[in-house]
């Protein structure tokens, strides 16, 4: 198998949470996961998340890596943000209309794995989504509502 390894480094700036995101869906791209398909939606939504966690909450430059599989359906497709900073993850419950604090529950949701690890005087923090388990394979991303049209607003 054949794996592709890819890394983008990351400006303590909000603005670089959307340069994360146009840059990974190229490379996802490039990878043979097509932009309308469900996983690239979640892995763009990791992305975002992840990489806004660390500009917002560590104010240190990131770097954002991909692994991404070349070939077989069931493959994983990891991804890590690494920063300088040694302050651990902390999850949230977001209550009611709180605007923040719902980022590491959505990966916790959407993603197979993840976790975090101390790396030098920082820390990675990394997810993990298999690609037989994202709906891709199959076309639905929700397979209870494979009968029903929805739209995403």
């Amino acid at each position: 198998m054949q794996v592709l390894q890819v890394q983008l480094e990351i400006r303590p700036d909000p603005a670089e949470v959307g340069r994360a995101r146009r840059w990974t869906r190229s490379r996802l791209t490039g990878s043979g996961i097509e932009a309308d398909e469900p996983l690239a939606e979640t892995l763009i939504l990791l992305v975002s998340e992840l990489v806004t966690n660390a500009v917002v909450h560590t104010g240190c430059p990131a770097v954002l890596r991909l692994s991404l599989p070349r070939g077989a359906e069931s493959d994983t497709v990891r991804l890590e943000v690494a920063d300088s900073s040694a302050r651990p993850p902390a999850p949230r419950h977001a209550d009611g209309d709180e605007t923040n604090g719902r980022g590491l529950e959505l990966v916790d949701g959407l993603a197979d794995r993840w976790g975090w690890n101390p790396e030098g005087a920082g820390k990675r923090i990394w997810c993990e989504v298999d690609r037989c388990n994202s709906g891709a394979a199959t076309g639905a991303a929700y397979p209870a509502y494979e009968d029903f049209a929805y739209e995403a607003v």
